[in-house]
């Protein structure tokens, strides 16, 4: 398939407009309104304001299929500290995820099948706010995303450092991890530091807490079972001469099948409120459940292989390959209707810097096959009669 140079031109300065003007979750004002108005110049249905910031575009040409094609906007709170020319401008927030490239190559699409019209069914364009840590996929289907535009499927693209570039890996079952976050406080007593033995430290209970969490998945799970359990918090203490009341640890909980998601979060609970009451301390959990497994419906996942079996050579299609302990809020869209995520390789002849990495950028070298992807994708689900 051949995407008009022209177009791939036009979609780069795009995606490097909106990685000079990064913004954060739900605060996607400028970027809403830039693709807005590209949508509507198109001549689309535009509808604004499901989770806030997010877009949607209808394109109809003729009776068929509906479907989905889905891009994250949103930036994330880092400094940037790679130098290219379209070097984020808005300090403390970058496009450190790609989101700057899905966006652009989303609306390229619009712009070419809006065109060429090759086709027959409707497409909605989603672009969807907050995908990093705030729920916007979540907060889009409880605004009404599939009452208002009803679906027969989604799907979703995401850029993959660690592919080779124009590569696309999708699985027919899980493709990243279910997310929990959760905050431990550990009560205590104070006392001097010199007099340990006049209180209950709470600072040498969370040091051992957090080792035995990991115990979890090293030791109390099978091999088979997929669990990451992080700490990525510690807060406690104010004078250098005083043992604290209290420890605040806060992390995440990764995990790749639902049953172990369960188990894992009871053995939490089981150690933070009884490991520590021989040092004298009192344990106590807050749960946060965030999103779900990123499971692909087995159909929609072989649709996309196949699709993307007419665009690539088979070697560059891969196949129920390992998932990522990552984790992606197109999971709760995919809990709503029947879809399919996958991923498009990244690495050039140098690798690409990781994904939420202050020196990431993304690669426009995939513009190109993303249009492609896309173009393809919606011309085998939506023939043309």
């Amino acid at each position: 398939m051949v995407i008009p140079v022209s177009l791939i031109d036009e979609a780069t300065g795009w995606r490097r407009a909106f990685h000079a003007r990064p913004e954060l979750g739900y605060q996607e004002h400028h970027t809403s309104q830039a693709v807005a108005e590209q949508l509507t110049a198109m001549g689309l249905q535009v509808h604004r304001g499901l989770a806030g910031t997010g877009v949607v575009g209808t394109l109809e040409n003729g009776p068929g299929p509906t479907i989905g094609l889905r891009a994250d906007m949103d930036a994330l709170p880092m400094t940037e500290l790679g130098n290219p020319p379209h070097r984020s401008t808005q300090a403390g927030v970058m496009h450190a995820c790609g989101h700057d490239g899905h966006t652009a190559i989303l609306l390229a699409t619009a712009r070419h099948l809006s065109t060429t019209r090759c086709f027959s069914g409707t497409v909605h364009f989603v672009f969807q706010p907050a995908e990093e840590n705030l729920g916007g996929a979540r907060r889009m289907v409880e605004d009404g995303l599939f009452t208002l535009f009803p679906m027969d499927a989604i799907y979703g693209m995401h850029n993959w450092p660690g592919l080779p570039a124009g590569h696309v890996a999708v699985n027919e079952g899980a493709m990243m991890a279910s997310l929990d976050s959760f905050e431990i406080t550990l009560n205590g007593r104070s006392c001097h530091a010199a007099m340990p033995e006049n209180g209950a430290d709470p600072i040498v209970a969370a040091a051992q807490l957090i080792l035995a969490l990991q115990t979890i998945p090293a030791r109390r799970l099978s091999p088979l079972a997929s669990a990451v359990v992080s700490i990525t918090q510690i807060n406690g203490g104010e004078a250098i001469n005083v043992i604290p009341d209290t420890v605040v640890l806060r992390g995440t909980l990764r995990c790749l099948q639902a049953d172990v998601r369960v188990r894992v979060r009871q053995m939490i609970d089981e150690f933070v409120t009884t490991f520590t009451r021989p040092l004298g301390i009192e344990g106590s959990i807050i749960y946060q459940t965030d999103y779900p497994v990123t499971a692909n419906n087995p159909l929609e996942a072989a649709k996309v292989r196949d699709c993307a079996l007419t665009v690539l050579p088979a070697e560059q299609v891969h196949w129920n390959v390992n998932p990522s302990m990552a984790s992606e809020d197109f999971a709760c869209m995919l809990e709503a209707c029947p879809g399919a995520y996958f991923w498009l390789g990244a690495d050039g002849d140098t690798p690409s810097a990781p994904l939420h990495n202050a020196r990431y950028d993304f690669n426009d070298t995939l513009i190109g096959p993303g249009i492609a992807l896309w173009t393809a994708l919606v011309g085998q689900l939506l023939p043309a009669r």
